[in-house]
């Protein structure tokens, strides 16, 4: 039985995102103690070769376990994306439920990567009933703040009257209502977030400058090495960073970024060639209990595809875009 002072966490991902999540876990553990994380396996093939890697701090979920009526009702009117957020607000309702030893559980995407320990994070949140994060956009950025001020990256609930209540909100919200696309106040699972320091006295909203960093903001930070080697933000320790648009490709190479965040300036190298390191290792940790694992790897013909729709193609494109191709 876990102790008193474990750290949970739930996240949700299939075999396309298998090696990317599996970085996540194997980070999150390396940064924090006493952790246990949640695994809501969107497939079949994710839940078998998380389950042969027999890691003692991961619980996998089945998906059949979470799914409700009211989830497989509005399943099929949702692409992929769409049905696993709508799914980001239910895995942790669910857990709540299901273990009651669950006082604090924090969602996390399954595209981080933490590089410090997350003990500052939750110092930082102390007892808060809920703990969000802002996209913090970047200048250039910030008319994207329409689409959501916080990100779904981090989201933290407490077992008591606000958390639970917030909680509940957001997972009727999403089941409700949740699409790629702004429509009448809300954008995915993302938007239901913006009200929430104005209607919870217990949200806290994420200050720490190490944390949540990804392409949408970096171009605002200055990065460099201690002498140990840690990386800094403006001083203070890299956390995590959102690996967004993040692709393996077929030839056993990488993707980072579209020309669209590195045209304004450079991606952060160090922080990328660690991430990079560390999937090559989750890649041969996967092949060693399933050789000739190809989940989430890419065409380069496809991805440079995609790179050019998202710089260049007009907004009705892009919809039908994401129709089609499972981003």
């Amino acid at each position: 039985m876990p102790s008193s002072n474990t750290r949970y966490f739930c996240t949700l991902f299939d075999s396309g995102y298998l090696i990317k999540g599996l970085s996540m876990l194997r980070s999150v553990h390396r940064h924090c103690d006493n952790v246990r994380i949640f695994v809501l396996c969107m497939d079949g093939e994710a839940q078998r070769i998380l389950e042969k890697l027999q890691l003692p701090y991961v619980t996998c979920i089945p998906l059949a376990d979470v799914e409700t009526d009211e989830l497989l009702k509005v399943k099929p009117d949702r692409g992929v994306a769409e049905y696993c957020w709508t799914l980001s607000p239910c895995l942790p309702w669910y857990l709540l439920q299901t273990y009651p030893q669950i006082d604090f559980i924090t969602y996390l995407d399954a595209d981080l990567l933490f590089y410090s320990s997350l003990q500052p994070l939750f110092e930082e949140i102390a007892d808060a009933s809920i703990a969000i994060i802002e996209h913090r956009f970047s200048p250039r950025l910030q008319d994207r703040i329409v689409n959501g001020r916080f990100c779904v990256e981090w989201v933290s609930f407490r077992r008591d009257d606000q958390g639970m209540s917030c909680l509940s909100r957001w997972r009727e919200q999403c089941i409700e209502w949740c699409y790629y696309r702004l429509e009448e106040g809300r954008m995915g699972d993302q938007k239901y977030l913006d009200p929430w320091p104005e209607l919870y006295s217990g949200c806290h909203i994420i200050m720490h400058p190490g944390a949540g960093i990804a392409p949408w903001n970096y171009s605002q930070y200055q990065f460099a090495c201690d002498s140990e080697g840690n990386i800094m933000v403006d001083g203070t320790p890299l956390l995590f960073y959102h690996f967004h648009q993040f692709q393996l490709l077929d030839d056993g190479s990488f993707d980072r970024l579209s020309t669209f965040y590195t045209a304004e300036r450079p991606e952060p190298g160090q922080v990328y060639e660690r991430y990079e390191a560390d999937l090559k290792l989750r890649i041969a940790e996967v092949r060693a209990v399933a050789p000739g694992f190809r989940g989430g790897f890419k065409r380069i013909g496809k991805v440079r595809g995609r790179r050019w729709v998202q710089r260049f193609a007009p907004r009705w494109l892009k919809d039908l875009a994401r129709k089609v191709i499972r981003y």
